[in-house]
């Protein structure tokens, strides 16, 4: 199998946007059920182009419309915007302030750049297999959440909410907070714990953690290391600790041992300070210390391995969406969308390149393919259309469900 080369993308993007790029099931997920109409035409969509040329506002009557643009211009990059009030190719003929963003999908953006202070395998964009399961915990994490806690039906994308639910939201999911020169970055400021977070932690349990932490990362290897996470500890919690440590043979110190020794040292230090609060006087400040000793072991899980939400990316209306079945220029690879149940199934690395699709295009049987007139045409886009046809699907139903009881309302009076 040839590999993907970066220079061919120009001769690969027309083919793929022809005759790979699931044309009928993208212009049905973003026309919500075709009503009101004005979803689809005003739609922004944004195309970048050889040599980073830019294009924004562009919008189209229909799915063909889209699709003779989409073959001709052959973009690298697809990008989706907000339903504005005006079709967004006519914004500049109209009155200023009166062209305005109106909806826009409920999105959350994790960037694995964030996760360069708590991983060493990789950096900036770079994922590899041990670095993986951090966004595959942040999927499960917020996918559980908007199931439960808000009652998302259709998660793969949601849409129509106004900027205080969007930024309601968001601050609900938000616990790692702070840039890079902040140490401690989750605070949990309650003696008890929040539903969400105890959720949460039942995801990013002892055996996640320890596997990704201790097996995949080694991250308290050695003493650098085990200074930085001590640094998230109070004062005389350090002081425990390595004093502890300094007695043991340094040759023999490793991640797992080291863990160990600070989950009992913190285990031990709040359980002192629990018989102090119990005492007929305690002492003035010991709810302050409770508060300080409480969850350290679970801080340290959240800050490790919770998702890290940019925050902006929900609030905002105007930002754009990396479009699915769009190609990453870099990688080759077919940007696709995955079920967020099956999340520790995915396999990033599978993930088919433009160049492996354009050759089993190139050995597809010709008789064949005439007879088959759903897509994909390649098997190994298979799973990824398959997830997104039953999402189109299953929202269609839904407007359709919604449109039936509205209608029988209007029957009744």
């Amino acid at each position: 199998m040839a590999e993907y080369n970066q220079g061919m993308l120009p001769d690969l993007l027309p083919v793929y946007y022809k005759k790979i790029f699931p044309h009928n099931f993208f212009y049905r997920w973003l026309s919500y059920g075709g009503e009101p109409k004005s979803y689809y035409t005003n739609r922004e969509f944004s195309f970048t182009l050889m040599d980073d040329v830019y294009i924004r506002y562009l919008s189209f009557s229909d799915g063909l419309e889209f699709e003779k643009e989409l073959i001709k211009t052959s973009p690298f990059k697809i990008d989706i915007g907000a339903v504005f009030s005006h079709r967004p190719k006519d914004q500049k003929t109209l009155k200023p302030g009166s062209f305005q963003a109106m909806e826009k999908e409920l999105v959350f953006d994790i960037d694995m750049t964030d996760y360069d202070d708590v991983r060493s395998c990789c950096s900036g964009a770079d994922i590899c297999h041990n670095c993986w399961p951090l966004m595959a915990v942040g999927v499960q994490i917020i996918d559980r959440a908007l199931r439960e806690d808000f009652g998302f039906e259709h998660r793969l994308w949601a849409r129509a909410l106004p900027s205080n639910a969007r930024s309601a939201i968001v601050d609900y999911l938000t616990l790692v907070k702070g840039g890079e020169n902040q140490v401690k970055k989750v605070n949990l400021s309650s003696l008890s714990l929040h539903p969400h977070i105890q959720e949460s932690l039942s995801i990013l349990n002892d055996r996640f953690f320890e596997d990704y932490a201790i097996c995949k990362q080694n991250f308290l290897n050695d003493d650098s290391k085990m200074l930085k996470m001590m640094k998230m500890l109070p004062d005389d919690l350090q002081t425990m600790i390595k004093k502890f440590l300094d007695q043991q043979d340094p040759s023999k110190l490793n991640s797992k041992n080291r863990w160990e020794a600070l989950k009992i040292h913190a285990d031990k230090k709040r359980s002192q300070l629990i018989d102090l609060s119990n005492e007929k006087k305690p002492p003035k400040d010991i709810r302050e210390q409770l508060r300080k000793h409480s969850h350290l072991v679970e801080e340290i899980k959240l800050q490790y391995c919770y998702p890290r939400l940019d925050a902006n990316v929900t609030k905002g209306v105007n930002h754009l969406l990396k479009s699915p079945f769009c190609i990453h220029p870099k990688t080759g690879r077919v940007c696709v969308p995955f079920c967020a149940e099956e999340v520790w199934q995915f396999n990033p690395f599978t993930v088919p390149t433009i160049t492996q699709l354009c050759n089993e295009l190139d050995n597809l049987d010709v008789t064949d393919a005439k007879k088959k007139k759903d897509f994909p045409l390649c098997k190994s886009l298979n799973d990824a259309v398959e997830v997104f046809k039953k999402f189109v699907e299953d929202l269609e139903k839904s407007f359709l469900k919604k449109r039936k009881e509205q209608n029988d309302m209007t029957l009744q009076f």
